[in-house]
């Protein structure tokens, strides 16, 4: 028996847990659509390695755009040294997403470099490559195998960023209902393969009759100590968001 023959049924293997990861993450993209637009307010609490605790109150727009990823529109409220900041993030499906920061300190937008966007969100465990919608053009991805926890049957899917030059992570490994296709855990991977952050979703509530959204999300580095918790609320749908509200040339007048 030649190394070739041998190889054959591995090859075949390989594509068919490729083939289904990409199954399950289109499908989990596809519930994700329609929603148009949404308005929600979130509050960030970063915990330090001491536990010690601040908090941020911001507020958030993104609007659907067909063809492409979502736009959005982050604007912290609280506390005083924040105040007036405003992220803006255009998702792209495939290339580099577009990113803008806008320091009212300083009274510049600051541009944020595919390069950097392993680097942390305002001070939080969020990278920037963590915000905005993940687009599944983004990743590769494999299914690993489906498990059971606390009742709730899930696919373990792992996926690989495309652009691996740039990205903070070599793989992550996302937890994925069967009922419902949401993410309810996530495992990131450093650029050394070693485990650096873990995200659980939790608190899922219906809009729309079908678009779920976890109320709170967690976010742990387990290399730092520092954790970062986002809760939302009052999330409107449908509000008659368009482009004009997503304009890097006026982040420094948003209100």
């Amino acid at each position: 028996m030649t190394l070739l023959s041998l190889s054959n049924p591995l090859q075949a293997a390989a594509s068919a847990v490729e083939d289904k990861g990409l199954a399950i993450a289109r499908e989990a993209d596809l519930r994700q659509d329609g929603f148009g637009d949404f308005t929600a307010d979130m509050v960030m609490i970063l915990k330090n390695r001491h536990g010690q605790e601040s908090v941020r109150e911001m507020r958030v727009r993104t609007l659907e755009v067909e063809g492409d990823g979502d736009k959005s529109l982050s604007i912290f409220d609280t506390p005083r040294d924040v105040k007036g900041t405003a992220f803006l993030n255009f998702t792209h499906r495939t290339g580099d997403d577009d990113q803008w920061l806008y320091l009212p300190a300083v009274k510049r937008v600051k541009r944020i470099s595919s390069r950097n966007k392993s680097g942390s969100f305002m001070g939080s465990e969020f990278a920037y490559e963590d915000i905005g919608s993940q687009e599944l053009e983004k990743y590769t991805y494999r299914w690993i195998r489906d498990e059971v926890h606390e009742g709730m049957e899930s696919f373990v899917v792992q996926s690989y960023p495309v652009d691996s030059k740039n990205s903070g992570y070599t793989r992550l490994v996302n937890w994925i209902d069967k009922a419902e296709y949401r993410t309810w855990k996530v495992e990131y991977y450093d650029r050394k393969g070693s485990l650096l952050k873990t995200l659980t979703l939790s608190d899922y509530r219906k809009y729309l009759n079908g678009h779920w959204r976890a109320h709170e999300m967690h976010m742990v580095n387990h290399q730092n100590g520092k954790s970062t918790v986002l809760t939302w609320s009052g999330y409107a749908f449908r509000t008659g968001l368009t482009d004009a509200d997503f304009n890097k040339n006026s982040l420094a007048r948003v209100r």
